[in-house]
Formats: C-alpha cells, sequence, structure tokens
C-alpha cells in the first residue's frame, strides 16, 4: 500500500498471488491519471495478465473491459470476474496481441501496462492495432523503460546480464516511444513522459524472491523509469 496510489489502496485483497510483475494497480491508475475514461467507455485491457487491472477499470470508473491476455487462461480469469461481481462489465478474452479478434472501431480506449514492450516495437503494429479503435480513441501504455536510450557500449555493468538475456534491451524511453508512433501518421501523442512515480513502483520489486531485485537496487534511480504514453488515433488512419 502507498500514499502515492490512493484509488488502488481499495484493491489490495486483489494483489496477493495476482502481481506478474512490478504492481499493475499502481501502473495503471498512474495511467489512468492521463486518460479520459467516461461511464460505459469501452476498454480494451490488453495484456490484462490476471484480470486485476481490468476489474480496477470497471470498479474505479464504470467502464466495461475486454481483459485481453495470451498468458492466462480466459476461464482462469472469469473466476476472478466473477469473484469481483462484474460479469456485466468485464469479459475475459484469450488472445495474442498480433491475432485480436475485435472489429474495426470497436473500443474507446485500449490501455496496456507492463506488457506492450513485448509487442509493441514492431514498427508495424501500432497501425494494425488502432483499428480496433474509434477515430479519436486513446491508446495508452505503462512499459518499464530507461530513462534515456542507451548504446551497447554505455550499459553498466551491474545491467548487462539482464540487457542482453532478460530481454531489457525492450525497453525505451519515452522519447523513442514517441517518435516510434509518430512516424506512422496514425496516432497523434498526447504525452510521452516518465511515469512519476516510477521509482516508487520499481521499489516494489525489490522483495528478496525478486531475481530482478539486485539490478533495481545497483541501478537506484539512475537509469530504470517507466514509459507512459498516450496517444488519439487520428481519423485518417
Amino acid at each position: 500500500m502507498s500514499a502515492l496510489f490512493p484509488r488502488s489502496a481499495r484493491y489490495e485483497e486483489l494483489v496477493p498471488g495476482n502481481l506478474m510483475g512490478p504492481h499493475v494497480l499502481w501502473l495503471m491508475e498512474s495511467l489512468c491519471a492521463r486518460t479520459e475514461l467516461g461511464t460505459g467507455t469501452r476498454v480494451m485491457d490488453l495484456g490484462c495478465g490476471k484480470a486485476i487491472s481490468s476489474i480496477f477499470l470497471a470498479r474505479e470508473f464504470g467502464v466495461q473491459v475486454w481483459a485481453t491476455d495470451l498468458w492466462i487462461a480466459a476461464t482462469d480469469n472469469w473466476k476472478r470476474i466473477r469473484q469481483a461481481g462484474l460479469e456485466e462489465q468485464v469479459f475475459p478474452i484469450h488472445a495474442e496481441a498480433r491475432a485480436l479478434p475485435y472489429p474495426e472501431e470497436f473500443f474507446d480506449a485500449i490501455l496496456s501496462v507492463d506488457a506492450y514492450h513485448y509487442f509493441g516495437t514492431d514498427d508495424f503494429y501500432l497501425e494494425k492495432l488502432v483499428r480496433h479503435l474509434k477515430p479519436a480513441g486513446q491508446l495508452a501504455i505503462a512499459c518499464p523503460g530507461f530513462t534515456r536510450e542507451l548504446r551497447n557500449d554505455e550499459i553498466p555493468e551491474y545491467l548487462r546480464d539482464f540487457y542482453f538475456h532478460q530481454q531489457w534491451h525492450s525497453f525505451h524511453s519515452p522519447a523513442w516511444w514517441r517518435r516510434h508512433w509518430e512516424k506512422t501518421g496514425a496516432v497523434e501523442v498526447v504525452c510521452a513522459e516518465e511515469m512519476p512515480q516510477a521509482a516508487e513502483i520499481w521499489k516494489s520489486s525489490t522483495q528478496p524472491d525478486n531475481p530482478d531485485a539486485p539490478v533495481i537496487l545497483a541501478d537506484a534511480g539512475r537509469l530504470l523509469t517507466f514509459s507512459r504514453v498516450v496517444a488519439r488515433r487520428l481519423a485518417k488512419s
């Protein structure tokens, strides 16, 4: 629990056993501070993991959520959704991010936390994804990242093994994400910035049983951050 995340504090009972990385509710709360979600809005929670972020969205903002994930079975997420009493608002979907089963212009918003960097660095992915958004619909992501892009000869020793072997080379700076999205002409980037609560979120991942903890502690906030990027689909895309 953290005073920086008052909305998430109401959902601490969902956290034990359901985190798959950094604190997903904290990431989602910070991301939502930069988005506009009205009651009844259709939202895709892309890479939702165990769907607690989808439950959070439905309860906090009154939206309908399509909880979309490849790694977690839809039946398992449905159990959590039913336990939360949200059968009419949250719909679990088992799908690969590159083969989404949705119609074009279906969603008002697509949100993704701690997932987009696994598939969204492809130069062609954004244009395919935003087809599922209504014109002017929002795309918002929160990803682990670096404060700046690193050349191979700039990688500090404490980070080197993780960078090359733990796929941390998929981490990017907010400025990189802005360029990556803007070059497609498919969206207008509203913000691309470091998440202001990044240090607190990384600190939550330093428990002794987390194999990433030593490198997070060694970094001490020098390079590791979270990129928060929000855009709107352009009508012509």
